[in-house]
C-alpha cells in the first residue's frame, strides 16, 4: 500500500495488539475499539470545526458520554452475577440476602484501577 489509511491504529497500538498474549477476539474487540474511538474523535473535530457545538468542551464531552459510557464497576458486575446465581439457585437460610447486602457495602472500582 503506497497510502497510509486515516484509520490505521497508531505503532503503539499495533505493537501492543501483536505483541501481548490475547485470544485473537480480545484483538479483534480493541481494533474495533479503537476504530470506533478514532471516528467518535473525528465525528467530534468535525462538528467543532463546522460550528455545531457553540461551546466544544459541554457538547463534545456529552456526546463522548453519549457514545462511550462508563463500563460496569466490578461491584456492579459482582451483582448482576449474584442476582443471575441467586435467581437460578436458591440458598437457605437467607444467605443470599447476606451475600447480596455484603456486595453492595463494597466500594465501586473498575477493572483499571485494581
Amino acid at each position: 500500500m503506497t497510502q497510509e489509511h486515516p484509520m490505521t491504529p497508531p505503532p503503539e497500538l499495533f505493537h501492543d495488539l501483536c505483541s501481548k498474549p490475547w485470544t485473537w477476539q480480545d484483538r479483534l474487540e480493541l481494533a474495533y475499539q479503537a476504530g470506533a474511538d478514532a471516528e467518535l474523535e473525528a465525528c467530534c473535530e468535525w462538528l467543532v470545526s463546522e460550528g455545531w457545538f457553540k461551546y466544544e468542551h459541554e457538547a463534545v464531552e456529552d456526546l463522548r458520554a453519549a457514545r462511550r459510557p462508563k463500563p460496569p464497576s466490578l461491584k456492579e458486575q459482582a451483582l448482576m452475577h449474584f442476582q443471575s446465581f441467586a435467581a437460578t439457585f436458591e440458598t437457605s437460610g437467607g444467605d443470599s440476602d447476606l451475600i447480596r447486602r455484603a456486595l453492595e457495602q463494597l466500594p465501586d472500582y473498575t477493572n483499571e484501577e485494581l
